[in-house]
């Protein structure tokens, strides 16, 4: 296809006329066409171009590799044309989809033609089909049919509750899980929404509301704990800022707060409270003590909070204090519930001086962990004093090339070794 029609009037008129006589003498009347090459030809559109400087052959378009084809595609084979047919079985479907093909599901209109197809896509065993097949019954069924027949099968109703939770359809998920009568979970999803609550304020009160809720005894105290904690933190974070902005506390003004405490956990509202508010009374709302008591915290919990936070400070009369206990006689003596081996590396990490350190290395009663952890931080007395209980010659004597010549561990060491 080469020739080309004419755009001028006075030739079109000359053209026709030339038409008509040839159309009489059948397929040699082309040639009575005039062969001007025209702006536009059938060859330029497959190429893509307006104008030619010369004109080219269909064919030739075509098979120009460098230019896009606008050709339209071949027949393909009729096994290609599956993907579009209407008689698929349920299990031919799923079979598809597990494939990657894509499979309209609208065809399934009759309840068990749905539910065979559920049936079929739980025993694929694949998760992306189940959730695909449950997408479309939810949205092709009441919710009443779909929770009824879902109820004899958990896997679907596994995979539906878990695609909820995590797409955020909280009222249908209520909905469901009330069919289901499952109360606890259904007071634990209420209890979520909490997460998404930014206010404070709004927060507690949605926390007090959720107290209200069908929770299990043990959940209960839980959500009381909760409301209970956050009630506290809003008092004290009033009264803090309220301080530090004053300027009227020297420990606000030495050690700035570096982030609020509302909405933290309770061992590190105890761990702000022994920091800023160690020495309060039991009465007071952030008194450690009282967070103590209020929360039911274990000993070893307040313990190595506390010691953590006052160690921080070098405040080590307080840790001293901290593990100091009395008994009904009037003695004292040192205990400790986490252990004074934690205690000395507690102390090591907020750079204790040594003698600080000696006093508790001297208190682990293993004697292997207590040498090691002298020797490790350097605790010579400690070691001296262990060899010597020990009654080892050769570990003390490899002992004084260790320490500085002349020193009074040095001395110590040789009175030691001089005593018979």
């Amino acid at each position: 296809i080469s020739w080309s029609i004419k755009e001028t009037a006075s030739s079109s008129t000359s053209s026709l006329e030339g038409r008509d006589s040839s159309l009489q003498k059948g397929s040699s009347s082309y040639a009575a066409f005039p062969k001007q090459v025209s702006s536009y030809s059938l060859s330029s559109l497959f190429k893509g171009r307006n104008r030619l400087p010369s004109l080219q052959s269909l064919s030739d378009a075509l098979s120009d590799t460098g230019v896009k084809n606008y050709a339209p595609e071949l027949r393909r084979p009729k096994a290609e044309y599956k993907d579009y047919s209407n008689d698929w079985s349920p299990k031919d479907t799923v079979r598809r989809m597990q494939r990657g093909k894509v499979c309209s599901l609208e065809r399934f209109r009759s309840l068990q033609d749905k539910l065979v197809l559920l049936d079929e896509a739980v025993a694929g065993h694949d998760g992306n089909v189940i959730t695909a097949v449950l997408i479309f019954l939810k949205r092709t069924l009441r919710r009443e049919i779909l929770f009824r027949e879902l109820e004899v099968r958990q896997v679907a109703l596994c995979h539906l509750i878990h695609f909820l939770k995590e797409t955020g359809e909280q009222k249908f998920l209520l909905d469901l899980l009330r069919f289901l009568d499952r109360t606890e979970e259904v007071a634990l999803s209420q209890y979520r929404e909490h997460l998404n609550i930014q206010d404070v304020e709004k927060r507690r009160e949605f926390l007090k509301g959720c107290t209200g809720l069908p929770f299990s005894a043990e959940d209960i105290s839980h959500i009381q704990d909760h409301y209970t904690l956050l009630e506290r933190q809003i008092i004290i974070e009033a009264n803090d800022r309220h301080l530090e902005m004053a300027g009227q506390s020297e420990i606000f003004r030495k050690y700035p707060r570096k982030a609020s405490i509302l909405n933290m956990p309770l061992v590190t509202t105890l761990f702000y409270s022994c920091f800023y508010h160690y020495t309060e009374a039991e009465g007071t709302f952030s008194s450690p003590t009282n967070l103590k008591k209020t929360f039911k915290i274990p000993d070893k919990q307040y313990v190595l909070t506390a010691l953590a936070a006052r160690a921080k400070l070098r405040a080590w009369e307080d840790v001293d204090a901290l593990l100091t206990t009395k008994n009904w006689l009037g003695y004292t003596k040192k205990k400790a519930p986490i252990g004074f081996h934690r205690v000395v590396e507690i102390l090591q990490r907020n750079n204790a001086p040594v003698q600080v350190l000696q006093e508790y290395v001297r208190l682990v009663e293993d004697a292997e962990t207590r040498l090691n952890l002298a020797t490790k931080y350097k605790c010579h007395d400690v070691v001296i004093d262990t060899y010597r209980d020990l009654k080892d010659r050769i570990q003390l004597m490899a002992y004084k090339c260790k320490v500085e010549r002349g020193s009074a561990e040095e001395e110590k060491i040789n009175s030691i070794l001089s005593n018979t």
